[in-house]
């Protein structure tokens, strides 16, 4: 909310900041409560009014599956003079998006999806206690390396993406702005992009002071 806040102060007339906060469901459903007792597999139709029968197909896999939402923490920015148009996003990462390679694929993916539409996405990610580091992910997904990230990148970061599009140009380039970050030092300023030609600067750390003070945090 605060950074919500802060791009108030700073967007361009015509663009609006809104806040996205989902917690995936840490609740499993018991599939046997909801079996019908009476019911049999081994039937092989069911009328339907006029007569009609249809053969009960049985499935040629079950197994459990584990299909748990993920969490999102995010802030998306939107033109409002091209009918509310997506043109930023800013992902606050979460324990959960590093805590399993198939949740850190999820993430990564939400990522690409939003630059492939020529989102511009920043991601802040300040989880210590999870030492994956999702833009080198990103980066590795997309047969890419960058040059500032040593072998074991570190796992504190921000880092601003965009995709621009040349008619001559057969792939999109991708530009990155990175800055590592590290506990106890001051959070970096982040550009974040509306356009082809317009940015705005986020000053993160003076959102991070204004949260510590509300929340009386020393």
């Amino acid at each position: 909310m605060m950074i919500v806040q802060q791009l108030f102060d700073i967007l361009p007339p015509g663009y609006i900041a809104a806040p996205t906060l989902h917690l995936g469901s840490p609740f499993e459903i018991d599939v046997s409560t909801y079996e019908d007792a009476d019911f049999d597999p081994d039937r092989s139709s069911h009328g339907i009014g006029g007569g009609v029968t249809l053969a009960v197909l049985s499935p040629t896999l079950t197994v459990e599956a584990e299909l748990n939402e993920e969490d999102v923490y995010e802030v998306r920015v939107y033109d409002e003079e091209l009918n509310r148009k997506l043109v930023a996003a800013i992902e606050i990462v979460s324990p959960s998006n590093k805590d399993r390679p198939e949740k850190r694929d999820i993430f990564i993916g939400k990522v690409a999806a939003l630059l492939r539409r020529e989102v511009c996405v920043s991601i802040i990610d300040l989880v210590s206690t999870r030492h994956a580091n999702l833009y080198a992910g990103l980066l590795a997904s997309l047969g890419r390396s960058d040059p500032q990230l040593p072998s074991k990148p570190q796992p504190l970061y921000a880092v601003t993406l965009r995709t621009r599009n040349f008619p001559e140009r057969k792939q999109p380039l991708l530009d990155a702005w990175y800055y590592p970050m590290a506990i106890g030092e001051p959070l970096p300023t982040l550009p974040i992009w509306l356009s082809p030609e317009l940015r705005v600067m986020l000053p993160l750390e003076s959102s991070y002071e204004q949260t510590c003070r509300l929340l009386h945090i020393k």
